[in-house]
């Protein structure tokens, strides 16, 4: 005997049977999207992969940076090393030093100009602020049939 669709079952549906395939798994979950599930996965996977890229990206730089200074004076790199009364601070604190002010510039710097374009635009979601882009800038072509002409993307509305 088959149990009925939702006895015992809080999130009712129930389970397949041998008799009725795939009759559970087709049973969509009350509330929920697919599409909305995958548009996080999608996003997370968005995340991790930006993220991924501006971490090789730093410390691709870091390390061409550091290299250049060492190629350019081995003697004041050595130096720089380990605090001496030439240098009161060692290089790596000093480095850090300066990397912790440049990042906090940089973050306050990009949120006051986002915050002062927000304001500016006058939009009070996410939503609004795409639809004024939107209005603002020239749509880009989705087919490569036709070449893009400079004069047409930057034409105003």
């Amino acid at each position: 005997m088959v149990p009925a669709a939702g006895a015992g079952d809080p999130e009712g549906t129930a389970a397949p049977t041998e008799g009725s395939p795939g009759l559970g798994a087709s049973l969509a979950r009350p509330g929920r999207h697919p599409a909305a599930a995958q548009d996080k996965f999608f996003f997370i996977k968005g995340g991790i992969f930006l993220g991924t890229v501006a971490t090789a990206g730093m410390i691709a730089g870091f390390g061409t940076a550091l290299a250049m200074a060492k190629k350019k004076n081995p003697n004041w790199f050595n130096k720089g090393i380990t605090a001496t009364a030439a240098l009161p601070e060692n290089g790596s604190s000093l480095a850090l030093r300066a990397l912790g002010w440049g990042s906090l510039c940089a973050w306050c710097g990009v949120g006051l100009i986002s915050f002062a374009i927000w304001k500016a635009l006058g939009v009070h979601s996410m939503k609004e602020f795409r639809n004024k882009m939107q209005s603002i800038f020239p749509a880009i072509p989705k087919s490569a049939e036709h070449s893009v002409e400079w004069e047409d993307l930057l034409k105003s509305k």
